[in-house]
């Protein structure tokens, strides 16, 4: 893996410099993982023409040191060496310097902008992320692990349905068997809701016990490595209504309209156009959902997101969620999401769990 992340630190070194940097500094932890393998959580990397240097403290020196080659690797000691000043002594002064703006709060920036000396700050955007669009095979396969875990502790966890379980027993299960399974973590704090509660797209689970006949909408994702699964499926416990029916129907229907066109050169615009298409000419159009999707990685949402106006075209390698959704205040919501790999033809899915729509009953 190390030409691997040396290949990436080249690719990025080349763009900074596109860009007219001497320096960036790249503060994302995820971004410094994806640079240079770094499993921590508390480090600056300094990207400069011909090297990187990388600045941690005491706590993760020895880690850092382990998991990282041919970067330099800096111990700062936080009493009595402000990270300003740090960087100042390693990358020297009068330097045009990129920074990740994403990353710094305003108070951290600041302070370490006026000890910097530097001859000009730029602020920059998506710079990491953008190299982070195209996933190696190794990504893919950490990605396609977290997926098949996922998948594996969802079955375990339906089958443990029963009528007044409440939303958190039913979530602390399924996180546990991700994690039973080899899980690092959770990808996300999982979503899942019943009845009415299944409406809000993103609603956190509390007390309210299932019953019959209600909706039930679980999103959820393992971490391998880093990188992250991001799953939904949608259920009824019980007999369906015709009404829930139909809208888990035209969500379906959505969702597989958007996969049949998934191809490099489409565009995310395009893509999500398809789906919305669907949603649009059902009864149900006016609840239905803005987005499509988005990528997928070490980040939960990155690059490319799948939203009316974004022109960018997709690309072999480019890993994303397929999402479309119905919420309707006061019935309930459904959401069905698959994770895929584009390929060369169309796409790999990473997510097998059925979509199946009724349970019980």
């Amino acid at each position: 893996m190390t030409q691997t992340f040396l290949a990436r630190l080249a690719r990025l070194q080349n763009l900074v410099a596109s860009l007219g940097d001497e320096l960036l500094i790249v503060q994302g932890f995820e971004n410094i993982s994806y640079l240079t393998g770094f499993s921590g959580n508390a480090a600056t990397l300094l990207v400069m023409p011909t090297k990187a240097v990388m600045i941690t403290d005491y706590r993760y020196y020895q880690r850092a040191l382990a998991e990282t080659k041919d970067i330099d690797v800096v111990q700062r000691d936080r009493d009595n060496e402000t990270l300003g000043a740090c960087i100042a002594r390693l990358a020297g002064s009068n330097l045009r310097v990129g920074f990740e703006a994403a990353h710094f709060n305003v108070a951290q920036w600041q302070g370490i902008a006026s000890e910097l000396n530097a001859a000009q700050l730029n602020p920059r955007t998506d710079l990491v992320e953008s190299l982070r669009r195209i996933k190696d095979a190794n990504e893919i396969d950490c990605i396609r692990q977290a997926a098949g875990i996922a998948d594996s502790a969802l079955a375990h966890t339906l089958a443990r349905i029963k009528t007044g379980i409440t939303e958190r027993e039913l979530a602390i299960e399924l996180d546990y068997q991700m994690q039973l399974r080899g899980s690092n973590g959770t990808s996300f704090n999982t979503i899942l809701l019943f009845a009415e509660r299944s409406a809000l797209p993103h609603g956190n689970p509390g007390d309210k016990q299932l019953r019959e006949g209600d909706f039930i909408l679980i999103d959820f994702g393992a971490v391998v490595n880093g990188y992250r699964s991001d799953m939904t499926r949608s259920y009824v416990w019980g007999q369906p209504s015709a009404e829930q029916q139909a809208i888990f129907d035209t969500v379906q229907k959505a969702q597989q309209a958007a996969l049949n066109a998934v191809r490099p050169g489409i565009s995310a615009h395009d893509l999500n156009a398809i789906a919305h298409e669907v949603l649009q000419a059902s009864p149900f159009a006016q609840y239905a959902g803005e987005g499509l999707g988005h990528g997928l990685g070490l980040f939960l949402h990155e690059i490319p997101f799948l939203k009316p106006g974004v022109q960018y075209q997709l690309e072999a390698g480019n890993v994303i969620t397929i999402e479309p959704g119905i919420y309707i205040p006061d019935l309930g919501g459904v959401r069905l999401e698959e994770d895929i790999v584009v390929t060369e033809n169309g796409y790999e899915c990473l997510t097998h769990a059925p979509q199946q729509f009724i349970l019980g009953g």
